[in-house]
């Protein structure tokens, strides 16, 4: 009787773990204009120390070809969200307005619905129902699946600035602040930039990097402390290093440069919450994705002053349709399933994360939600697909309003110049005019030249025309689909 009851707890037992397995604590850390190539382990030249998302790397999953929704942050943000690509929305209203409709599933619903503490920290920057700071602000993240949240509206140079609490603000933005530029050779919307406007009397600029950790860190300890079956979600999105760059004293130097500096504090940072994750003993029960919302601020000039690539090498910067804009680091750690060490080069999209959870907890997406989402499980279990075989392709818009598409090897651009703010930040702003006789779009062979060094689109005009219809198709498509 003795051994038949050891044996049934061992069934038992057994079973709890596969459970516990398929239903993972999961946390995403989204940092805020970081490039490509600031980490040293997707770009050993890098002049900035990431030790902790170095470590990271090398017990993850990194993908090579993972691609933001968009090249900008309130764009890129919604397409994590909500698995649906930011073109099929007016995301131009986020100032007053909530981004995700009521009806949108997110990755917070989904999630909850399937058992979830849902939990977020940090920069929201997809819009509430905006109508005085002294009222509720509907339509942020406790009203699309978040039980709870502590974080501000936008970025740290867009003002007013407050933090909220739920959906509510936490003092109101009652004093001023005013413009603010850093010298240097910087320009004027890099360095210690931000915008003059309303602030908080209870918020300092340089305290919200540290104040989130704090936050996030406290979010992790409370869970481990409730000893419930239920797995946590905790979605951190930190608004660095997105101008101001506001290294603290500690790391003032650090690396050789100003945005450097910053960033190796944001990696400090990081470091603090992956450590709460493993002293709470959540660190093997945890998926946890690392990524950036779009690249950097980072000029031509700035590579050849620093000796610096903030791109790796991809050509352009934030905003762009080129690669800089919107090509990013993403790590997944997920002990006992993803293998630690490994390369993936499927190419994915921030809104494949939806169909990707719904895939590792064995839930289904009602139809019509995460229309643009693909998961990529199996590429996590090491079986990596082709493009065409991993996802339909992937259309992109630049700040400046180009379309990108990117098929297979094969990445049209339906446009010249970046479309983005490598060619100009300020509202004047012109377009590049083709010359007589010269294309007025652009292809790429990624495979060949990732860097996009070369337009090849008069060596392959068939080719282009194809994606140009395509392009054409999926912007006026029906954009639902069932699972």
């Amino acid at each position: 009787m003795f051994k038949k009851t050891l044996l049934l707890l061992s069934v038992l037992c057994l079973a709890h773990g596969l459970v516990a397995a398929s239903q993972p604590n999961i946390l995403i850390i989204l940092v805020d204009d970081l490039g490509y190539g600031d980490l040293r382990s997707y770009n050993p030249g890098s002049k900035i120390p990431t030790p902790h998302l170095d470590s990271l790397a090398a017990e993850s999953m990194r993908f090579t070809d993972a691609h933001s929704a968009g090249s900008l942050c309130h764009p890129s943000r919604y397409g994590l969200m909500t698995g649906q690509l930011p073109f099929r929305i007016d995301y131009s209203k986020w100032p007053t307005h909530a981004l995700i409709a009521e009806d949108r599933m997110t990755v917070a619903s989904l999630l909850k619905r399937e058992g979830y503490r849902t939990a977020m920290v940090g920069k929201w920057h997809l819009g509430f129902e905006e109508n005085g700071y002294e009222n509720p602000l509907p339509g942020g993240p406790v009203d699309v699946g978040f039980d709870s949240y502590f974080g501000i509206r936008a970025s740290t140079d867009i003002p007013p600035y407050f933090y909220i609490d739920g959906d509510r603000a936490l003092v109101a933005p009652v004093d001023r602040i005013d413009n603010n530029y850093s010298d240097d050779g910087w320009t004027k919307i890099q360095g210690a930039f931000w915008r003059e406007g309303g602030i908080a009397p209870n918020l300092q600029l340089e305290d919200v990097l540290p104040r989130f950790t704090d936050e996030a860190v406290g979010v992790i300890r409370d869970h481990s402390r409730l000893m419930t079956d239920d797995p946590l979600f905790l979605y951190l999105a930190y608004p660095a290093p997105h101008t101001p760059w506001l290294p603290s004293p500690a790391f003032d130097g650090i690396s050789n440069n100003m945005y450097g500096d910053f960033t190796a504090m944001v990696d400090h940072m990081i470091g603090r919450v992956l450590t709460a994750l493993e002293e709470s003993g959540m660190k093997d029960d945890t998926l946890v994705i690392f990524s950036s919302d779009n690249g950097p601020v980072w000029y031509d000039k700035d590579t050849e002053r620093y000796d610096h690539n903030s791109t790796g090498g991809m050509r352009g910067m934030k905003g762009d349709a080129y690669e800089g804009g919107h090509r990013m680091p993403f790590i997944v750690r997920w002990p006992g399933a993803v293998k630690a060490g490994s390369v993936s080069d499927q190419v994915i999209c921030f809104t494949d994360v939806l169909a990707t959870f719904a895939d590792a907890i064995d839930a289904k997406l009602p139809k019509g939600q995460g229309p643009d989402s693909f998961s990529f499980l199996d590429a996590l279990k090491g079986k990596s697909k082709s493009h065409t075989d991993a996802r339909k392709p992937l259309v992109l818009k630049s700040a400046r309003g180009h379309f990108s598409i990117r098929s297979g090897k094969w990445k049209y651009i339906n446009g010249l110049g970046s479309g983005g703010f490598s060619d100009g930040f300020s509202a004047a702003y012109k377009a590049v005019d083709p010359k007589p006789g010269d294309p007025t779009a652009q292809l790429y062979n990624m495979e060949k030249d990732p860097g996009e060094t070369t337009n090849v689109i008069g060596d392959h005009l068939e080719i282009a025309r194809k994606l140009a219809i395509e392009l054409k198709e999926i912007l006026d498509g029906d954009h639902t689909r069932s699972y």
